[in-house]
């Protein structure tokens, strides 16, 4: 649940759980490493939400509104995958919390201040140090929500099938996919896709440091392979899941929720 515009700098930093599948680190950070990085960079995350520069405001609104629609059934279960700290789902949670939260992501940092800050108020939580699409195959149960913020995006064509059939399998009969994420515009390629979303952080994030804002760059240049909707909906529909729903569009950034 990271976004800085189609980049997350915990995961251009430390968080590894959505590396696109046949990547890896040179070399993996020491755990000393690993937490320093991990605090510089969701310092910055935390401070580019502040400025909404990513619709934070406006996207978890309507991620608090969705879960609203599955807490009026009663009970519910919700499985996040690429949850980092889940600072920003927290508060969508406090409410009527789930019986269990499940959250799922590669960094240990992450997953300990989630445990320690943002979760607390849950009844029942577990936090598992997977790669996310691994962890959604092996099988962590049944869920009435599954949950992924700004991650897919991050993973290959294949990959996203695959992720797609397995949450299908993984969801209770009425449950619901609630996918955040960047979408490209139907006959858009990558590379416009791309050329346009830098074009929009170098001329707009104007309250981010230089080297900060490269970097960023850097990294959507190199890790981001969104779909277009109908791609999306294509492979939605082979895994059982063919009623779409665009619940809103912020620029590239759409909320969208998938169901059997």
């Amino acid at each position: 649940m990271y976004f800085l515009g189609g980049v997350t700098l915990a995961f251009l930093m430390a968080k590894r759980s959505v590396m696109p599948i046949g990547c890896r680190m040179p070399q993996d950070p020491s755990p000393q490493d690993e937490t320093s990085l991990f605090r510089e960079a969701w310092g910055l995350y935390d401070a580019l939400a502040e400025m909404n520069y990513m619709f934070h405001r406006e996207i978890y609104g309507q991620v608090e509104a969705l879960l609203d629609e599955v807490r009026q059934r009663g009970p519910w279960s919700m499985l996040d995958l690429g949850c980092g700290n889940a600072r920003f789902l927290s508060p969508c949670l406090s409410a009527t919390p789930p019986l269990q939260y499940d959250g799922v992501d590669l960094s240990a940092t992450a997953l300990e201040e989630a445990r320690l800050r943002f979760l607390r108020h849950l009844p029942s939580f577990s936090l598992h140090q997977r790669d996310m699409l691994e962890a959604v195959e092996a099988g962590l149960g049944r869920f009435d929500v599954i949950f992924s913020s700004f991650a897919v995006h991050h993973l290959g064509l294949e990959e996203k099938a695959r992720l797609f059939r397995a949450c299908s399998a993984a969801l209770m009969p009425g449950g619901r996919l609630i996918l955040v994420d960047v979408v490209r515009e139907q006959g858009q390629t990558r590379d416009e896709y791309i050329t346009g979303y830098l074009q929009v952080m170098r001329s707009q994030w104007t309250r981010v440091l230089p080297a900060e804002l490269e970097a960023a760059c850097g990294h959507v240049a190199a890790f981001d392979f969104p779909e277009t909707l109908e791609t999306l909906q294509e492979l939605a529909e082979a895994a059982s899941l063919p009623r779409m729903r665009v619940v809103s569009q912020h620029a590239q950034h759409y909320v969208l929720v998938f169901e059997p």
